[in-house]
Parts: structure tokens; sequence; C-alpha cells
């Protein structure tokens, strides 16, 4: 076996190779080249301590970064009035940064103007100025629109988590928050090698959706469900109110399934299947409680939605309602039968050429998006160098071409 000086040059390697690399996918690496699992878990703690890599729990799988050196600090401003607060999340972001502290939302947007810094943390309640109301202002001004703002706030999540990424915000964080959590997005955010960070499209991608896939068919365990959250009425809201708008649901779709899989405690996965629909696998009540909690808030937060498009609701007496013109979205789950699954893959691997006795691979997002009853799409998310491209269209039509893209973010 390995030293850990010789198993920790091995990690880096790896990981740098990657840019992003699982904790599973590392133990397999780990298993081949005569590194002990404990070997390795200690060689991830000292290459963390370093700040040679960072790690966060995405889609509910634990995932590791490579970091890479600046030249000089990455500058950090933390607004929050509270002033223990304040210092508790100086002191959670720890060393390796240049980090100001301010505790007036009146000073904010000078304070940022005159420091430029690369990534603010931002309470929402504030003397002088309200978060939602710098963080707009930040993310409108073209000579501060780069920069990244985490939210962390108690206020209630429901409107105010919506409002945030509507306004721009890279992250929402809930108090009382956990130093580790924001520790490590600052890092990630600011150090990450590679294409900048974005919490939607870092969601498990489609080499790991295959593996959960793989997992739901060989689990001839009841326990064990797999199933797909659709945003109900997407296209339609796209359509009518923009590229930005669209994107702004599936990153409050994303943030929230996120938020859910921590609350439970669960062993879940969530992927993105880069459409309006994302996958959750794992323990069946698990899954049960992540979908019917997060189908709740996402309806909860439906009315701030409409408003912030210009729907005001009209006085019933009993409930309002914003008239039948308007888009309407919805989050549904539906549960993958296991013969559904099996039916499904034999017709992906029917054209899926591959040598004999080798490993089938990881399946393509349209694969996918077949075996798991996603082909009828309307939404197809595509990456670029220039961002998140977001097509509006039902499948059939965009093979024809006919599809209508709305917009590059």
């Amino acid at each position: 076996m390995k030293t850990l000086e010789d198993a920790e040059a091995d990690i880096i390697y790896v990981i740098n190779e990657r840019q992003e690399i699982t904790y599973n996918e590392l133990r397999s690496f780990a298993a081949t080249e005569g590194i002990s699992e404990d070997t390795l878990k200690k060689g991830l703690v000292e290459l963390e301590k370093a700040s040679a890599i960072a790690s966060r729990s995405s889609g509910g799988i634990p995932t590791y970064y490579v970091l890479q050196d600046r030249p000089s600090l990455r500058k950090i401003l933390i607004v929050e009035d509270d002033k223990n607060i304040n210092n508790l999340m100086a002191i959670s972001i720890g060393k390796g940064f240049d980090v100001e502290q301010i505790y007036d939302g009146g000073e904010a947007i000078r304070k940022i103007k005159q420091i430029k810094p690369d990534l603010v943390v931002l309470d929402l309640m504030l003397p002088g100025a309200d978060g939602l109301e710098i963080c707009q202002t930040v993310k409108k001004d073209s000579q501060m629109s780069n920069t990244v703002v985490i939210i962390v706030s108690a206020m209630d999540a429901t409107s105010n988590r919506f409002k945030g990424i509507k306004y721009g915000a890279d992250y929402y964080i809930k108090k009382p928050f956990d130093p580790g959590e924001l520790r490590s997005l600052v890092t990630i955010f600011l150090k990450k090698k590679g294409k900048k960070f974005d919490p939607l499209i870092d969601l498990p991608n489609e080499e790991k959706i295959s593996d959960a896939v793989e997992k739901a068919l060989s689990n001839t365990n009841s326990s064990y469900e797999i199933g797909r959250l659709r945003v109900e009425g997407l296209a339609g809201f796209a359509g009518k109110f923009g590229m930005k708008s669209g994107v702004t649901i599936l990153r409050l779709a994303s943030q929230l399934l996120q938020d859910k899989v921590k609350e439970t405690g669960s062993n879940i996965f969530v992927g993105f299947l880069n459409s309006e629909d994302f996958v959750i696998a794992g323990d069946k009540s698990g899954v049960g409680k992540v979908a019917n909690t997060i189908k709740v808030e996402f309806s909860a937060v439906l009315p701030f939605i409409y408003q912030s498009e210009g729907y005001k609701p009209i006085e019933l007496g009993i409930e309002d309602t914003y008239g039948a013109e308007k888009p309407k979205l919805k989050l549904s789950y539906t549960q993958i039968k296991r013969d559904f699954l099996i039916e499904r893959r034999a017709e992906v691997l029917k054209g899926k050429e591959r040598e004999e006795g080798k490993d089938i691979g990881s399946y393509t997002y349209e694969e996918l998006r077949h075996m798991l009853g996603s082909d009828d799409l309307d939404i197809t998310i595509t990456r670029d160098p220039n961002g998140i491209r977001l097509s509006v269209g039902k499948s059939g039509k965009r093979k024809e071409g006919k599809d209508e893209e709305i917009g590059v973010l």
C-alpha cells in the first residue's frame, strides 16, 4: 500500500486531470493504485487543509474540485449587520482570502465600487439598504456584474430565495448556516480550476446519472426508487417572459432540491437532464420526502414568481387568482418503474455500438431522457463557452431544426 505522501500526489493528479471527481470515483481509483481507503480519506483531509482541493455535496454526491493558485488574494466583502455573525462568516471563510467586513447596507454599494471584491457575502435585512436591493444593483452594473453574490439570510426563504436568484444571486444559504458549506462555496466559486462554477450546471452530469440508472436496474430491492421531477409549463413561461426568466426557475428548483436532500439526511442522488426535468434516486422514503416537500415549497413561491412578471392577484374572498392567460407552472414527480426502465434501456442498447465484453459506458442526455420517459421535452439546455443556451420547442420539431432558441445566458 502507498504512503500518505505518495497517495496525495496520485489524488492531486487524478483530480487535476478530471477537474472534478466524486468520492466513489476516487475510491475506485485508489483501489487500482494501491491506496487504502483510510489513506485516501486522510489524503483528502490534508489536501483540503492545504487548499489544494475543495469539496461539496453536489446532488447528494461528495464531489472534489481542484483549486488553482492565484497571483493575488481574491477579495471578499461581508455585509452583515450582526457583528457576531459577521465575524463567524469571516472565520468560516478562513485564510487565503482578503476579507473586509461592513455592517451597514447603505455603505455596501460604495464599498463594492471602491474595493471591487470578487465575491460578496450578503445578508438581506440590513440598515440603510436591504440585501436584495444591493444584489440587484451589483448585478445590473456592467462594472460589477461579474461579482459573485452569496446571500446568507434567516428571512423567509420561500420568496427571498426566488427574488435573490432573479436579481442575480449566485447562491442562497439559509441561516443558521453551516460554516463548512460557506467555506466550500466561497473557495469553489473563487478558486475552482477550469470553467466557472455554476450550481445548476455542476449538478451530476450524464456519466453520474448513467450510474444512478444502472444502480436502479441492478437493485431489485423495492426500497430503492428512481424518478423524474419535472417543471411543468416551463416552455410556455420561458417563451412568454424570456430565457432569463426560464433559467431562473430552473436555478430555483435546483437549489430547492439541494436543500431538501441535505435536510432529509438521506443518501439521495439528484441530477439534471438538461431540460425541464431533474432525476432523483435513492431510498424510497427519502425520495418521496424530497419530492413532496419541494412541491409544497415550490407551490408556496409561485405567487411571488407571478407577481415578479407583472401579474396582480384578484381578491375573490377565499383565494387569489391570476387569470387563465397566466402560464401555469408546477412541479410534478413521476416514479420510473423498473420494468419501464428495462424496456427503454433495451431500446437504447440496440443502437449503441460497443465491443463484446466491454462496459456500456455512460449514456448521452438524449438516451437518458428516453430511458426516463423525458423524450417529450419542451426545453433543452445546452452549454458552450458563451454560457447556458435555452431552446424551446417540442423534441420532434427540434430534430427538424424548428425549435425556437430564445437566448444565451
